[in-house]
């Protein structure tokens, strides 16, 4: 359940640029709000098995990046939550981890992908183990929470 961008970033893809530019500034430099043709084509995609967006490359500009990876990461959350509800099942853990890089060609920092990690609790009731569970369970806790008091 990750997104990653393409190309110099440690992630599950490997892709490329067709090449790195230059600006047609005479020292080589670029301006300060100019991107860079590495920035220009960095791509992103999703290599989960979930239907959930990004599963084509896709191009996101630097400024809107992590909005749309944090949304597309908070899908496989919401994806989690969903199967344990359909599978009675509960979800114990979900944490969202967001990635940078540094740009090789401009230096920048940017979004390099996020991770989502879910652990799902499933409950089996025709298990004869959960079902002694539940009796011994019932039986430490009943009258608990009794008032005595009436």
């Amino acid at each position: 359940m990750t997104i990653s961008g393409f190309g110099n970033y440690s992630g599950s893809y490997t892709g490329g640029y067709a090449g790195y530019g230059v600006s047609d500034v005479s020292d080589g430099k670029k301006a300060p709000g100019e991107e860079c043709q590495t920035c220009k084509r960095r791509k992103y995609q999703d290599g989960s098995d979930e239907m959930v967006s990004f599963k084509t490359p896709q191009h996101i500009s630097p400024e809107n990046a992590a909005a749309s990876v944090r949304a597309h990461e908070q899908e496989h959350v919401s994806n989690a939550y969903s199967e344990a509800a359909m599978k009675n099942g509960k979800v114990v853990r979900a944490s969202v981890s967001i990635h940078t890089a540094i740009c090789p060609e401009c230096g920048r920092s940017y979004i390099s992908g996020g991770t989502t990690n879910t652990q799902i609790k499933y409950y089996n009731e025709e298990n004869p183990y959960q079902k002694d569970l539940k009796a011994t369970d019932h039986a430490k806790y009943v009258g608990m929470h009794a008032d005595y008091v009436a």
